[in-house]
């Protein structure tokens, strides 16, 4: 079975979810799958201090709960720490640790300690086989499943790689392994003070990923990625998710 994460980077307005939250309920009656919504409440790691960072926990999460009460949907976000956790895992069903943040133990434990589903993001310094360790710290701390997510390497300054052997070496360790199908075609920092990206190659991202085993798939994704408030160069536009994901069904 394959898996699916989609939403936007940052929770910006309660009709952005909404606009989202429609589309994804459609694509999974259409196509018979589950995307999970995925939207951050607080993007802790943006480049520049007045970059648009989010609603916060509180008002983040409600605005989440309400996604999953009108449209049904699981949901996934982003947690930066440990005290985080426990009010996010009332709510939020994949608890997600971001990439810098892969190898911090009392944030891997907290997220695991709620019993949710946690999806680990490799960081862009390890490699596949070194996320063994961030895999144990959570399977051993009680969380109900542990994904480990492939996202791209940097490569010199302001850009990043995707070495695909990684999944192969992930899948020896975690039975799901996601691709990171939009932050992995960033260019991290090099749009003067915000990141940049190619969202042209999300696509051929997604198709390479599943040549090389991967079983689960996240996209970041906008109905207008130009004028989002964080990540809109390497978004993916809401109306071609649908034909990305059944290309790989």
């Amino acid at each position: 079975m394959k898996r699916f994460v989609a939403g936007p980077c940052v929770i910006e307005s309660a009709e952005l979810l909404d606009k989202v939250a429609e589309t994804l309920v459609g694509i999974n009656e259409r196509l018979g799958v589950d995307i999970i919504f995925k939207a951050s409440f607080d993007k802790a790691n943006r480049t520049s201090l007045t970059s648009y960072r989010g609603v916060g926990l509180d008002k983040g999460l409600q605005m989440l709960y309400d996604v999953k009460r009108k449209w049904g949907l699981r949901l996934c976000t982003d947690i930066h720490e440990a005290w985080q956790a426990a009010p996010a895992g009332e709510v939020i069903d994949v608890l997600q640790i971001p990439a810098f943040l892969c190898r911090q133990t009392d944030l891997l434990v907290a997220a695991a300690a709620t019993g949710r589903i946690v999806n680990i993001k490799k960081a862009q310094f390890l490699s596949g086989e070194d996320m063994k360790y961030p895999y144990e710290k959570a399977v051993k701390s009680g969380a109900a499943e542990v994904w480990l997510t492939e996202r791209g390497n940097m490569y010199g300054y302001n850009n990043l790689v995707v070495d695909f052997r990684n999944i192969a070496d992930m899948l020896k360790i975690a039975p799901t392994v996601m691709m990171d199908c939009t932050h992995s075609v960033q260019r991290p920092g090099a749009a003067g003070g915000k990141t940049g990206g190619n969202r042209e190659f999300v696509p051929a991202m997604a198709q390479a990923a599943k040549a090389f085993g991967a079983n689960g798939f996240f996209f970041e994704v906008h109905p207008n990625p130009d004028n989002a408030l964080s990540d809109g160069p390497n978004m993916l536009r809401l109306e071609e998710l649908e034909g990305v994901v059944k290309s790989l069904l």
